[in-house]
């Protein structure tokens, strides 16, 4: 399957104050659409019926047999069991599960922050992060994971597989982008067939109806993948007649006709957007693996700004066979629209885990190292946030520390 979109429409002058729209979740497109008409009195929107996860699952029951709705919640779900587990045996550590639980998305992911949680209860980050990786044992598994990574690899230590499958495994998962390098590995495709069956998404199985609409469908058939916009759900705008001689009302008419004109926008930019993740993740759709992307490759192949794909994938979700997955599960955060964040940190861990013990990297060598391997022009002080982020020593602090064998 290979799907070529290249389009040079841009966003006109005159639709740009309808960003919000583009912006706007399936359910909160008509609110945002009936704020943008404003007082025109010529403009209705009308809310069309949900298309929800059951109705589509009653239209297509074959194709998604695997999506499963959850009768209890997610948080529900957790509070039993941090209440009930040993995982938590005292009262100060299921206070702070607690308050991780809060910063839990409806996906499962973890989207708080460690810092500010020991801030607040007046304990060392240490502590939090020891009860956070004590929800690697809760159901569903992956709960509470920072990202599709750390998603699979709490995943992966619950399965019962051999250590070097296990081994060779995390490595892939840890270098998910460039996982087929590792096609040589002894133990490689027993690893594959591991990580196929981990969820993408630690949350997919407890999703309600009322809570999650998805914007694209995209379903791997017999006759191939099925890529459509959740379209019956889009509010309709019906745009009433006037006497367009008249200079108001003429002028209606044509804020009206460009709410309809952002409307369609919205709509080609999201399929345009559903064409490029079903090419560039089409083995996933099909039973694979995930591979992270940048928004940059939608950016640069659909000649639109990277904020306006940002704006495109906010808050949207996906319908596949596997399930409901937020869109922005498939790219990773952008660091100057071509490197992610997330691979810079990982190779900053990897630097440094392989200096010289005896003449550890500064943050300038680090820095220099980065950007001569990427050809960027990150400064110092980027390196040193990700590298505090890690809660990595300075280089003249780990050379201390490597004397005395503590690092």
């Amino acid at each position: 399957m290979k799907l070529k979109t290249k389009t040079s429409n841009k966003l006109s002058t005159k639709l740009i104050n309808f960003l919000p729209i583009l912006k706007a979740s399936l359910d909160e497109l008509y609110e945002e659409l009936k704020e943008a008409s404003g007082e025109n009195p010529f403009v209705d929107i009308k809310n069309k019926k949900f298309i929800t996860v059951s109705n589509l699952k009653n239209a297509i029951t074959d194709e998604i047999e695997a999506l499963s709705i959850s009768q209890k919640t997610l948080y529900e779900d957790l509070i039993e069991q941090i209440e009930n587990s040993n995982l938590f045996p005292t009262q100060k550590s299921k206070h702070i599960a607690y308050e991780i639980l809060n910063d839990i998305s409806l996906d499962g992911f973890f989207e708080g922050d460690e810092k500010k949680i020991a801030k607040k209860l007046n304990i060392n980050i240490e502590k939090v992060k020891k009860i956070r990786e004590r929800f690697i044992y809760l159901n569903p598994s992956g709960v509470g994971a920072k990202d599709i990574k750390e998603c699979m690899l709490f995943q992966l230590y619950n399965m019962q597989i051999s250590d070097k499958v296990f081994k060779l495994a995390k490595e892939m998962i840890e270098d998910l982008e460039n996982m087929y390098k590792y096609d040589d590995a002894k133990h490689y495709k027993e690893a594959v067939n591991i990580i196929k069956q981990l969820k993408v998404t630690p949350a997919m199985d407890y999703v309600k109806d009322e809570e999650i609409i998805p914007e694209i469908i995209i379903l791997n058939t017999q006759n191939g993948l099925e890529i459509r916009l959740n379209e019956e759900y889009y509010p309709e705008i019906i745009i009433k007649e006037c006497d367009l001689t008249d200079e108001f009302c003429k002028t209606k008419i044509q804020e009206a006709r460009d709410l309809v004109d952002a409307l369609e926008l919205r709509k080609s930019t999201l399929k345009k957007i559903a064409l490029m993740i079903a090419e560039f993740q089409y083995e996933f759709f099909i039973g694979g693996v995930i591979k992270p992307m940048k928004i940059k490759d939608l950016s640069d192949e659909l000649d639109y700004a990277p904020s306006t794909i940002s704006r495109a994938i906010s808050n949207k979700y996906l319908l596949c066979n596997k399930g409901i997955i937020p869109i922005k599960t498939f790219f990773s955060t952008a660091l100057d629209d071509d490197v992610s964040a997330m691979q810079i940190k990982e190779e900053i861990k990897k630097i440094i885990k392989n200096e010289d013990k005896n003449r550890p990297l500064s943050d300038d060598k680090i820095t220099e190292i980065i950007n001569k391997k990427y050809n960027l022009n990150l400064v110092r002080r980027t390196i040193s946030k990700y590298r505090d982020a890690f809660e990595i020593p300075t280089s003249r602090e780990r050379k201390k520390l490597y004397k005395i064998n503590k690092i």
